[in-house]
């Protein structure tokens, strides 16, 4: 199937997590996408067979050395015909390669060029490495998830990666591409996982400003603290997942159990939840 994207030219820089993504997600919507790849085998901490390299689907390959200057002339060629480039390299590689965007737009003025970073291309932790738990740990999201009796859960690497990385880098390549159709200039975008981290935790920020958040894990209705909205163990050692935030899905909760409304606690009550949740 032909997507929206059919005709687009992006090419993707080696990197692993929310930058190949981000291409796969663009492939998804029909561009063209081209990755580079190193030519020698690299660890990138979570090898898998090719046939379940999932990120790469719907993508073509080049492998290059970019440390060869024949590579980096071959890449000229490519930014010149291409609509986007993505990159997650640590701040300043792809200009000691010679390929920052700088050159790139110079070459090619329509380029939109997304950069992927962890902390941002300056500041204090801009060189660090990073992984997506210490992103999430840093904006604070990491501390809002799990049950309050326990340490703070990793979950997964969907916060810092994928949703504060490759989707925000993927939404501003498109708002990019946009601007681009009325002004016929290219951008960089500029997207960092903690700030993206940050930016999704944007409602609960508001609701602790507004006191209706406590800062303690477990003890809001969405964080596992409300009993009607949580995991119970069932008898067979699996597990069932409990939705019923809003009043009418509540009610049927609470007649499907089998219990009578008029004997419960109020639900508004913090004090009642540890009660509600036995019954």
């Amino acid at each position: 199937m032909k997507g929206p994207l059919q005709g687009l030219r992006v090419i993707e820089m080696p990197a692993i997590g929310p930058v190949p993504f981000c291409g796969m997600l663009l492939a998804d919507l029909g561009a063209d996408v081209l990755r580079i790849d190193r030519p020698d085998d690299v660890d990138l901490g979570l090898p898998l067979p090719a046939k379940y390299e999932l990120l790469g689907r719907g993508k073509r390959s080049l492998a290059l050395d970019l440390k060869v200057p024949a590579s980096v002339r071959l890449m000229f060629d490519l930014i010149e015909r291409a609509d986007v480039l993505v990159e997650g390299f640590r701040p300043g590689v792809m200009e000691r390669l010679g390929l920052g965007p700088d050159a790139a737009l110079q070459r090619n003025p329509g380029l939109v060029y997304g950069r992927m970073t962890g902390w941002g291309q300056s500041g204090p932790l801009g060189q660090a490495a990073g992984h997506d738990i210490n992103y999430i740990a840093l904006c604070g999201a990491l501390h809002a998830i799990g049950p309050g009796d326990h340490r703070p859960v990793p979950p997964l690497n969907l916060v810092g990666d994928f949703g504060g990385g490759a989707l925000y880098l993927a939404v501003g390549v498109l708002a990019a591409l946009c601007e681009r159709q009325r002004s016929g200039k290219g951008q960089v975008v500029d997207a960092a996982m903690v700030d993206g981290a940050a930016s999704l935790m944007t409602m609960f920020y508001a609701m602790m400003g507004a006191g209706q958040w406590r800062e303690r894990r477990g003890a809001n209705v969405v964080d596992s603290g409300a009993p009607w909205y949580d995991t119970y163990e069932c008898k067979d050692g699996g597990f069932v997942a409990v939705g019923a935030i809003e009043g009418k899905f509540y009610d049927q909760l609470v007649k499907a159990l089998g219990l009578d409304p008029r004997a419960l606690p109020s639900r508004q009550n913090h004090e009642s939840w540890a009660g509600l949740r036995q019954l």
